[in-house]
């Protein structure tokens, strides 16, 4: 139905009164209303033709789950206790010794040794003296820096702490007499007893201080310091306060710091040179620089000897790297396998 015929048909039924803005507003508002029937219609009809043509639900097709018509293979189960892999033992490989005459060059090094005096030291590879003439070096850096003489000299050693299997040398802590001593005064000796004889031969023998629990609680009160602490085994258990106090100075067997006979403890104590084991290293002083050399070279190999007996043999070198050096000077690698040649010779002579 168009607009025109609207038109005509509301002119048949309104009133000729109307004005035309009336009439035409009328006329406006009797389309709108006929358009909206015919849409309503259109949707009603649509609808009605979607409708499924049975009241019945449509059957869902069942999913099909899938499945297999044989029966799984067994499996092995291995018996793991009563057959157990043999594995095979790994050989032991020995170091072999490089010969460094006829081979070429390392990368990046000129050569294996400088041939003039004056020299670039990243270009050649760091030198390793014999113990002699790395001592008469560091006399001689003295004498042209024009540093102190009586400066001290310190021993560098990396060890090789390994055992068999996964084991490890336990850190050690060890006390030796130096044959030629560099300290003017004597170290200061505690002696732990209760005992009026033991405390007697203690201060005949040159012991700074003796006693019991009074001494444990002047060395609680910061009252007492001393160099080292020796005690006999009877009043242990009332040292244990001191533990937190002392720690790397509390008495313990294994130092030689604990025993009976107190005459000999404060004989090595009172003189004895101490040094300690950290991160598999020992940094230690054997003397100072204005000593003779024959003196130093002395003190270095009793403390190489000392720190050899701490492993044994059949594992090898005890003794990674040795280094000396003093106070202003550079360090310098050194032979400690010369010390080490020496007491074997001595223990199969």
């Amino acid at each position: 139905m168009g607009p025109e015929m609207l038109c005509t048909h509301s002119v048949r039924l309104g009133s000729p009164k109307l004005s035309e803005d009336a009439f035409l507003e009328k006329v406006i508002r009797r389309s709108r209303f006929i358009w909206r029937m015919v849409v309503a219609g259109c949707q009603r009809n649509v609808l009605v033709t979607c409708r499924p043509t049975s009241s019945s639900t449509p059957q869902i097709l069942p999913w099909q789950i899938p499945y297999r018509t044989y029966a799984a293979a067994k499996t092995l189960k291995k018996d793991w206790k009563n057959k157990k892999e043999e594995k095979p033992k790994e050989e032991k490989k020995e170091k072999v010794v490089i010969d460094n005459t006829d081979r070429h060059k390392p990368y990046g090094l000129t050569a294996w040794a400088p041939v003039d005096d004056v020299y670039l030291t990243r270009f050649y590879p760091k030198p390793v003296y014999p113990t002699a003439v790395a001592v008469d070096l560091l006399k001689s850096f003295q004498k042209l820096d024009y540093t102190p003489p009586d400066q001290p000299v310190y021993i560098n050693l990396k060890l090789d702490m390994k055992l068999e299997k996964k084991k490890k040398v336990d850190a050690f802590v060890s006390t030796v007499h130096l044959p030629h001593p560099f300290k003017n005064e004597q170290n200061k000796v505690a002696v732990f007893t209760e005992n009026l004889d033991q405390a007697k031969v203690a201060q005949e023998n040159g012991a700074a201080f003796v006693g019991g629990a009074d001494l444990v609680q002047r060395v609680l009160e910061d009252e007492v310091n001393a160099d080292f602490y020796v005690a006999v085994p009877d009043i242990m258990t009332k040292l244990l306060p001191l533990k937190n106090k002392l720690r790397k100075k509390f008495p313990k067997s294994k130092r030689g710091s604990v025993g009976v006979d107190i005459a000999k403890m404060l004989e090595l104590f009172k003189s004895g040179h101490e040094y300690i084991v950290e991160n598999d290293t020992i940094i230690t002083n054997i003397g100072t620089l204005d000593m003779p050399k024959q003196q130093l070279l002395a003190n270095i190999e009793t403390i190489v000897k000392d720190v050899c007996t701490h492993r044994p043999a059949s594992f090898g070198p005890f003794i990674e790297r040795a280094i000396i050096t003093s106070q202003t000077s550079e360090a310098m690698l050194i032979k400690s396998e010369e010390f080490v040649q020496q007491t074997e010779e001595e223990n199969t002579s």
